[in-house]
């Protein structure tokens, strides 16, 4: 099914259908169990549902929540603060929703699982034993891909701003702070990484803060790749309000084939060094490669590229059993390392170990995944897809279910759009927090 002849609300019903009772294969209801306890290293997307829909499932398992932070910032929809359209606070969230649910949760950093134990080690709490393991470790960033760029660059002058909070305000503030007819140059990352649209995007937010407020400025876009996620819908978009591909363009974008490469950038200077030429920016967005989380190689759970691998049917790790990897750190090709489909691949997952830990198989799964952008604030465009597993084990699309918001869709489309991102953040963040 095209997006342009399927309305949202079947939609909705085919994504609620596919991501509780298709990936439980029952419903999410009491569920008596044997009981058992797991362990869920990570409070972000992925954790925090897993967490929820496991209790949901089976109230007799001990289900223990380690994470970092006493609050979790959402990577999306943070695009609308760097742009001004939205407040930190309304990307924050607590974990008394899932506190309320019966979760332990525990706030204290987790440095390591030993799946041979069995236990998770923590710097606060000493090991915490389980039955079952699932560790959503999100991504890390590989700092020594460009030169002159790590983690102390990124925290005092030029944000990656690729995990929100505080570098996120920090952006943001520089936007502000730069004169009217400066320079932001965006460089975002080669695949696979969080959020392929999310660079793009960032770019429109930017750009409609600066035809607003600092209309002579600049965005220059220095990208590794030569197309990218709804790359038509994008270029449309940037060519109808930020007069690209024109002499008086907000936004040039510039691929490898055009030295848009990033090698190295000097700090100091506020200059970025590309292969053709260095450009001096007033305010610099490195948003560097990326890899799985730190505890996931603690853990020994990556391959020699950095993710990690998992039985896709469950989540289940293929280096170590009993231990599950869900969000942006697993391998699901051709799932996207999204949100939504954090979200998916969690109740996945839960189903998964609530199975085992009950001696069942696990219930055939299925998955979601939506991926708004926001070009304006009454211009948004999205992708979706459902998915199923293949005969190989491995996840496919389902064929004809899903689509690109169409090319020639009017105004009013463009702006209902607008209003199911907002939609879907309030629903997807209830799902998760329940807050």
């Amino acid at each position: 099914m095209n997006m342009s002849n399927i309305t949202r609300r079947d939609f909705v019903k085919v994504a609620g259908l596919a991501t509780a009772a298709g990936a439980f294969g029952f419903s999410p209801a009491v569920l008596a169990g044997k009981g058992g306890k797991v362990v869920i290293v990570g409070g972000g997307i992925g954790g925090a549902t897993a967490a929820r829909y496991i209790k949901r499932a089976d109230p007799s398992i001990d289900v223990t929540l380690i994470e970092a932070n006493s609050h979790y910032y959402t990577c999306f929809m943070s695009n609308e603060v760097i742009g001004g359209e939205r407040s930190m606070d309304s990307i924050k969230f607590g974990y008394d929703g899932l506190k309320r649910d019966g979760i332990k949760v525990i706030h204290d950093i987790a440095t390591k699982v030993d799946a041979g134990a069995k236990k998770v080690i923590t710097k606060g709490h000493g090991a915490i034993a389980y039955d079952r393991c699932i560790v959503s470790p999100g991504i890390d960033f590989r700092w020594e891909a460009i030169g002159g760029y790590d983690a102390g660059v990124a925290e005092s002058k030029i944000p990656h701003a690729w995990k929100a909070g505080p570098q996120t305000v920090m952006l943001r503030k520089q936007l502000e702070a730069m004169p009217d007819g400066g320079r932001v140059i965006i460089v975002p990352p080669p695949n696979p990484f969080r959020c392929p649209p999310g660079p793009y995007e960032r770019t429109c937010q930017i750009a409609w803060y600066l035809k607003k407020h600092k209309p002579r400025s600049k965005i220059i876009v220095l990208d590794p790749k030569e197309k990218f996620s709804k790359f038509g819908l994008f270029m449309q978009g940037w060519k109808r309000y930020y007069g690209y591909g024109t002499d008086k363009a907000m936004i040039e974008w510039l691929p490898p084939s055009k030295g848009g490469k990033v090698e190295a950038v000097d700090a100091g200077s506020m200059t970025v060094k590309a292969e053709v030429e260095n450009f001096k920016g007033d305010v610099i967005n490195i948003i560097p490669p990326q890899k799985a989380g730190k505890i996931a190689f603690a853990s020994g759970l990556t391959n020699d590229k950095g993710w990690c691998p998992v039985d896709q049917a469950t989540f289940e790790s293929t280096i170590h059993k009993g231990v599950y990897v869900i969000g942006d750190a697993s391998i699901a090709k051709p799932l996207p390392k999204s949100g939504y489909a954090a979200n998916s691949e969690a109740k996945v997952c839960a189903a998964a170990v609530v199975a085992s830990l009950q001696g069942k198989e696990p219930p055939v799964p299925s998955w979601v995944n939506t991926c708004y952008s926001i070009i304006t604030p009454e211009d948004g465009i999205s992708v979706a897809m459902v998915y199923r597993l293949g005969p190989d084990g491995k996840i496919m699309k389902v064929k004809g279910a899903g689509g690109l918001t169409p090319a020639d869709s009017p105004a009013k489309y463009r702006k209902r759009e607008v209003l199911y991102a907002h939609s879907w953040f309030n629903n997807i963040t209830h799902d998760v927090f329940g807050s």
